[in-house]
């Protein structure tokens, strides 16, 4: 089945613990999920940049197969979203350094009428209401799950709540769920949150992995234990690229089951342990298809009980 994405698309700095920095990298949320995704399925990215965005950064999206940027919206005269940060010594913190919207006040980009008929929607981190007017563009999408962040649940948390009535799933981090919902305990805050109107809500909480809590069950995964971890920039959204693009891959009458899902979170797991280990889409421009299914059956052997 198509997924379709919606999501930022930035020029990044970042700084490590090493004292390592680096400027002018391919990031945002869209892209890392994207890029993904497009590893188990046709991923399609509806995004804005501005005239600023590097050929060799359009070069490189393209060199992903299975990944359509026909969505991808060039915009003379603006500026493409800039990011900066400098992470902590344990890599699941970091500091913003600087933040340049850009193209982002702007207004969001238009659907191909080409895309129109995805049948999965993923709806990256950006404003609520930008995701809202997404989704509703798309009334016979089979399966629909939104990401979030702080600042949202912040300064618009009555147009989050909104969004959460109508779509399938969430995925957040644990300092969001407990932001959110005022429990620290993730299946409580997870709990919470479904009451609000999704099936299912994924809860990350970095290196100790991910909690998923369904309507029809609870399960814990561990993260992929990586060794060398660079950069941890995109994690989350390569976590839930790999997700959704399995899910979506599986197709089926019903995507967003428990077994489903629980299954496309190893997944998930597994496209996030290749993310880290390089900068930027440096690791996953490098791998292929048939690296992706060794480490999951290898992080599947991990997991075996009995």
């Amino acid at each position: 089945m198509s997924l379709i994405v919606t999501g930022t698309i930035g020029i990044d700095t970042i700084e490590t613990p090493s004292g390592e920095r680096r400027e002018d990298l391919l990031g945002g949320s869209g892209v890392y999920f994207a890029a993904a995704a497009s590893f188990y399925t046709q991923a399609r990215l509806v995004a804005a940049v501005g005239d600023d965005f590097p050929q060799e950064f359009l070069d490189s999206l393209n060199d992903f197969e299975g990944l359509d940027i026909a969505g991808l919206e060039v915009r003379k005269g603006s500026k493409t979203f800039r990011w900066g940060g400098k992470y902590h010594e344990d890599m699941d913190h970091r500091d913003t350094l600087f933040t340049d919207l850009g193209v982002l006040e702007e207004a969001p980009p238009p659907v191909p009428e080409a895309f129109k008929d995805s049948s999965v929607v993923f709806l990256a981190n950006s404003h609520p209401m930008v995701q809202l007017n997404m989704l509703e563009q798309f009334p016979d999408a089979k399966l629909s799950v939104a990401d979030t962040m702080d600042l949202w649940i912040t300064i618009a948390k009555p147009e989050l709540t909104n969004l959460l009535s109508k779509v399938d799933g969430l995925v957040l981090n644990f300092d969001e769920a407990e932001q959110f919902t005022g429990h620290r305990n993730p299946v409580t805050a997870g709990r919470h949150l479904l009451e609000l109107g999704p099936r299912f809500v994924v809860i990350k909480k970095g290196e100790h992995g991910c909690i998923l809590v369904h309507k029809d069950g609870i399960c814990a995964l561990p993260a992929y234990p990586t060794e060398d971890v660079v950069d941890p920039t995109g994690a989350g959204d390569t976590f839930a690229g790999g997700l959704m693009g399995r899910l979506a891959a599986a197709g089926g009458h019903d995507l967003g089951s428990f077994g489903s899902v629980r299954e496309a979170l190893a997944h998930g797991t597994v496209m996030a342990s290749f993310n880290v280990e390089s900068f930027s889409l440096e690791k996953l421009r490098s791998i292929s298809r048939k690296d992706v299914h060794a480490r999951f059956d290898e992080y599947a052997d991990m997991v075996k009980i009995g």
